[in-house]
């Protein structure tokens, strides 16, 4: 029988048995350390029998809404991994869309709960998946295939699995980013897990300095040309080129000093320029830069001075206190709150102090340095950052916290707010903030009566 016509042949055991056959397969295929063999990609659309697997393991998004606590609450470890294991050979499904969901499962899992030693016996298996998906899928299966190779390597930290991580998927990943054809999203996922991969496992210095070099080539297309007017107009490649300077932002603080001191040189009295773009988030994007870089500057020469400091700190008083009409509110009030803090930086070498709470502890961000590692690092886990830097070694090395702080089960009971209880605070809390407001209306209404 020809090919085209087997692929299309329904699957022994219809639609009815399609949740149980599922997940027989997953066991069989981790059982035995072999995936079961399928057909190559398509994008048709998923079968009734393939969202009839889907449905015989996990919704994907329910990971990230409920996180750690439903998984304490409502099921064990070894629930858990049941699910992981029939996502992850759901990632060799015929449909784009069930292999995306699969990806984003996994990685919401990832995000929400430690599973190393879960992981690391199947990371060349996820590594491959990751491979096709990102060789083969379209925009949205690349953005969640390289979303989930970052929170991979934040699992695993530094060591020789996330290298062999790194030098399987970094290739393709730099591929995309420099694709001019692929889509602008996925450029862009894959320039910011491209640069937390980076990040967490480069061992090869040379490899280091290549990977900033590839996002230079990108950014530096929104410098301000010779010929070019004083406003700089945003384009499609605008927020491409953002994730390329935070990205290589966050890569310049790893880097030797010498290094350090060639990119200074190399971009100190271009990045400004970056300041004048019309897009609110490159000039966020760049203020903070700017202020790292200071930072950078300060901790090699204390004494370091900067030529064009006059023009620079007028320019970052005017966004500080910017009141252009032609604004939305929103954008203004987000800038005028970064540029003070960036002001302050480079005027006073001064850092308003943030405080993030997570379960029992506390930590201090006080330098740009470290907000810069925490904002990148909150953008890939989102809500599990909290969790992670509680459980997860590597970065609590990163931020300096020392190992994880072991609880008893008692205490972490009474730490807990449950969904119903944590209902009810917020909705006291909106019921107190209406009726402040309705008692301030009363006031200026009779404040209007009395003149």
């Amino acid at each position: 029988m020809p090919k085209n016509k087997k692929r299309n042949t329904p699957h022994r055991g219809g639609s009815a048995g399609g949740g149980g056959s599922g997940a027989a397969a997953a066991t069989a295929a981790t059982a035995g350390g072999q995936h079961r063999n399928v057909q190559p990609f398509s994008d048709e659309d998923a079968s009734i029998e393939t969202m009839s697997h889907c449905s015989g393991y996990s919704d994907p998004s329910s990971f990230a809404e409920d996180g750690p606590e439903v998984l304490d609450e409502e099921g064990t470890q070894e629930d858990l991994e049941y699910k992981l294991k029939g996502l992850i050979d759901l990632t060799l499904d015929k449909s784009a869309k069930t292999r995306q969901a699969a990806l984003e499962g996994i990685k919401n899992a990832l995000a929400s709960k430690m599973l190393y030693e879960f992981i690391l016996e199947r990371r060349m298996t996820l590594t491959d998946s990751i491979e096709r998906c990102l060789k083969k899928g379209k925009s949205d299966e690349q953005r969640a295939a390289a979303a989930l190779a970052s929170v991979l390597c934040i699992q695993l930290g530094p060591g020789i699995e996330s290298e062999e991580i790194l030098k399987t998927l970094g290739p393709i990943l730099k591929k995309i980013i420099c694709d001019g054809s692929a889509s602008i999203q996925a450029r862009q996922t894959c320039a910011t897990c491209f640069g937390v991969c980076c990040f967490i496992a480069t061992d090869d210095i040379t490899e280091l300095y290549s990977t900033l070099e590839c996002f230079e080539n990108i950014f530096t297309k929104s410098y301000l040309k010779e010929k070019d007017t004083t406003v700089i107009c945003s384009t499609p490649n605008t927020m491409l080129h953002i994730s390329s300077l935070l990205a290589w932002t966050l890569l310049l603080t790893i880097c030797p000093i010498n290094e350090v001191k060639k990119k200074l040189e190399m971009h100190f009295h271009k990045l400004p320029s970056l300041l004048s773009c019309d897009d609110v988030n490159m000039r966020i994007a760049a203020g903070e830069s700017l202020a790292l870089l200071f930072e950078l500057a300060r901790g090699i020469e204390s004494d370091f001075f900067y030529e064009d400091m006059e023009s620079l700190t007028q320019v970052l008083r005017a966004l500080a206190t910017d009141g252009n009409k032609h604004r939305a509110k929103v954008d203004k009030r987000k800038q005028r709150s970064v540029f003070r803090d960036v002001l302050r930086a480079v005027e006073e070498r001064d850092f308003p102090t943030e405080t993030i709470k997570f379960g029992p502890e506390r930590m201090y961000i006080d330098c740009w340095v470290k907000k810069h590692t925490y904002d990148t690092f909150k953008e890939v886990l989102g809500s599990g950052m909290q969790y992670h830097l509680q459980s997860n070694e590597f970065l609590r090395n990163v931020f300096e916290l020392g190992p994880p702080v072991m609880l008893d089960a008692a205490t972490l009971k009474t730490m807990k707010i449950s969904r119903f209880e944590r209902h009810l605070y917020n909705s006291a809390a909106f019921k107190a903030r209406t009726k402040a407001r309705s008692k301030c209306r009363d006031k200026r209404a009779d404040v209007g009566e009395f003149f």
